[in-house]
């Protein structure tokens, strides 16, 4: 008998998916938000570029920490659940067995198929089994906080770089409608990207990220202009 590979599916890519998208349009938004702000405000040419950067470094530092924080907490009680979950294994196999067998015949097995299949798993591999189908923790969900950490950190920066890059081409008399326009932009190319990788619908996803963020820029731009004049 042959055996033909797993089928690959979207929804392995989601957890990274997400993790990018999120990074990169917080990246874009903010760092267009504060530059558009700022230049609001009537401030320097240069105090415009060093806020971006500087929102860049500190905006990129917060992905990271808060993510490997988050992720680090989801680690930790995944954990402390797999010992738990070992001791159970050691201290009472057969409860465990037959808790292993209820789930098969919740999904629609019946008992004697159902307990053929604990029996194969627990020999193989009990913790797993358990793990998986028990608390529902597998390779595809399982935490990872320094890499969800860079990720986040990576992405963000990448997504700030872009107004940044603007600011420091285009002429002061154009810089906020440059930035707003390149922000605007890439943002819904990063949305319509995002919708067809999750092959979701498109459209729906370009309008939310682009009417967000031209909200988020409009609101900075007037907290600019408004303390600009005091």
């Amino acid at each position: 008998m042959t055996f033909q590979p797993p089928e690959q599916h979207r929804i392995k890519s989601i957890s990274w998916l997400r993790a990018a998208v999120l990074g990169a349009n917080d990246g874009i938004v903010s760092t267009a938000s504060l530059i558009v702000g700022v230049a609001s405000a009537n401030v320097s040419h240069d105090n415009i570029l060093l806020t971006g950067v500087a929102g860049l470094v500190s905006g990129a530092m917060s992905m990271a920490t808060g993510e490997y924080v988050s992720v680090s907490s989801q680690a930790d009680t995944e954990q402390a659940t797999l010992a738990e979950e070992s001791v159970e294994l050691k201290t009472d196999s057969k409860g465990e067995h037959q808790e292993l067998t209820a789930i098969y015949m919740h999904r629609g097995l019946d008992y004697t198929l159902a307990k053929q299949v604990a029996d194969k798993l627990m020999v193989h591999d009990a913790l797993g089994a358990h793990a998986k189908d028990e608390l529902g923790i597998s390779d595809l969900s399982i935490a990872r906080p320094l890499q969800a950490a860079l990720a986040s950190a990576c992405s963000f920066s990448v997504g700030a770089v872009l107004p940044l890059v603007v600011t420091a081409l285009v002429p002061e008399t154009w810089l906020i409608e440059g930035v707003v326009s390149v922000a605007l932009v890439s943002l819904a190319i990063l949305g319509g990207l995002a919708a067809k990788a999750g092959a979701a619908k498109i459209f729906p996803g370009v309008l939310r990220v682009t009417l967000w963020s031209a909200l988020a820029m409009f609101v900075t731009a007037i907290v600019g202009t408004l303390f600009g004049g005091i």
